[in-house]
């Protein structure tokens, strides 16, 4: 039974939940009842216990967007690029095809700014996200920093109207400034916090990659050269300049990446330089300081 034939808008909620866990088992979607569960919640509109509290409700008018969704999800989509939205760091975030989807493994980069700068969370800092995307990090740094003022820097403009759309619906527009560059070509300033998720899968593993990622995060976004490390080639060496005497850098790495991206930060003067591990428990960041 397919998804179109098996919806209408009198199938009651328990019904459509039902079929969507038959077609996502169908399709190898990993977890098929809750993300069968999670998507009938976003297409139709109704909370999560609102489907265990009166699951004979019929699907009425949303009977359609049930059937798109779960079409949609069936292929590979994830249901963040569906909807159009993300949280990260207990902020809802608009996305779009030309940002990368922010996932919870990028959040430790906020959890080693907090740590490393701790003692400073009330001075009025100078933020630098490279590659700033959604608008993701700046966001959440700048939630948590809430003295600091920050500029996000993008090559693509269609990233960056959305980063500013995400700094004005998070209340940061005053505190936070959007520009289009390539790195940190043409920047100037001092600046106490450097953060950057670049990208850095190697081109050869670009279609290895899962589907939900290969498919629908932006290739300019993931693609880091022929062995993953061209970004950090121009980001480290670009930002020692930048960087305020004490002042830290903080980037996103790629499984495997921590010895050669260390190395990359001794060679262009940093010092302390170290790595915090994700809650998979993988070297997933690269923390630096400036003398």
């Amino acid at each position: 039974m397919t998804i179109g034939a098996a919806l209408r808008a009198s199938t009651r909620r328990a019904e459509a939940l039902a079929c969507l866990v038959e077609t996502f088992k169908a399709c190898g979607i990993e977890d098929p009842k809750r993300e069968a569960g999670i998507t009938l919640s976003a297409a139709s509109g109704v909370s999560p216990i609102a489907l265990i509290v009166a699951p004979q409700e019929p699907l009425g008018s949303a009977a359609r967007k049930v059937e798109e969704f779960a079409a949609r999800r069936a292929a590979g989509e994830p249901l963040s690029r569906i909807v159009g939205k993300r949280e990260f760091w207990g902020l809802d975030f608009t996305i779009s095809p030309q940002v990368l989807d922010p996932r919870p493994e990028t959040e430790t980069i906020v959890e080693a700014s907090l740590r490393l700068l701790r003692d400073r969370r009330e001075e009025p800092l100078s933020i630098l996200d490279l590659g700033v995307g959604s608008g993701a990090l700046i966001c959440a740094l700048l939630s948590e920093f809430v003295h600091a003022r920050g500029v996000g820097v993008d090559v693509s403009a269609a990233a960056a109207n959305v980063a500013r759309s995400n700094v004005e619906a998070c209340g940061l527009a005053g505190r936070a400034e959007i520009r289009l560059g390539d790195w940190t070509r043409g920047l100037d300033g001092r600046f106490d916090l450097i953060v950057s998720n670049p990208p850095y899968v190697p081109s050869a593993d670009l279609l290895r990659l899962p589907r939900e990622v290969r498919n629908f995060d932006p290739r300019l976004a993931l693609d880091g050269g022929i062995d993953g490390l061209d970004a950090y080639r121009r980001i480290l060496p670009g930002s020692r300049s930048l960087l305020s005497g004490g002042g830290w850098l903080m980037v996103e790495i790629g499984a495997g990446q921590a010895a050669d991206v260390l190395a990359i930060a001794e060679q262009s003067g940093f010092v302390d330089a170290s790595t915090d591990k994700d809650l998979a428990g993988l070297d997933r960041v690269v923390a630096a300081r400036s003398p």
